[in-house]
């Protein structure tokens, strides 16, 4: 099995998540269990059946990111050397070459990935097109809406 890489950022923020799933959410969620236990028959009680939903999906965002984190290959991008080359963890200023607009992505692992934050998976069609290129190179990338061509700005290495 290969290990999906992921930046340190990124582990340290599903880490987070997986401690707050198991400290706050879980318990929680097993009071709520218990509570509506407490209200008598269980085949017509919507607050049991919800509540044994929600543990449901609690436990397994759990195990997925136990999963997830055992196997991942937690790369610290500070200690990357690639100069003006896009490789995994840059961040990356993009220009359109039509219209000029600017957009910056972090070239991120899969799970990791957040296109809301300007975070792109390391798989997706765009950091594909910008692994290996370098500052000043214009790349050519299919999006739905047709051919789009942009021009990489800067290459930066920040966590």
């Amino acid at each position: 099995m290969s290990r999906a890489p992921i930046t340190s950022k990124g582990a340290r923020r599903l880490r987070a998540e997986l401690d707050e799933l198991k400290s706050v959410k879980r318990p929680a969620v097993i009071l709520a269990i218990a509570e509506a236990r407490a209200h008598g028959d269980l085949k017509e009680n919507a607050e049991y059946h919800a509540a044994r939903e929600q543990q449901g999906f609690i436990e397994g965002r759990i195990k997925h990111l136990e999963g997830e984190l055992s196997h991942a290959h937690v790369i610290d991008i500070a200690t990357l050397t690639a100069g003006d080359r896009v490789v995994f963890g840059a961040t990356v200023q993009l220009a359109d070459a039509e219209t000029d607009e600017e957009r910056t992505y972090q070239i991120v692992g899969d799970l990791e990935a957040d296109i809301k934050l300007g975070l792109i998976a390391i798989s997706s069609p765009v950091a594909r097109a910008l692994i290996g290129k370098h500052e000043g190179d214009v790349i050519t990338i299919e999006a739905p809406a047709g051919t789009r061509e942009y021009e990489i700005v800067s290459v930066k290495y920040l966590d």
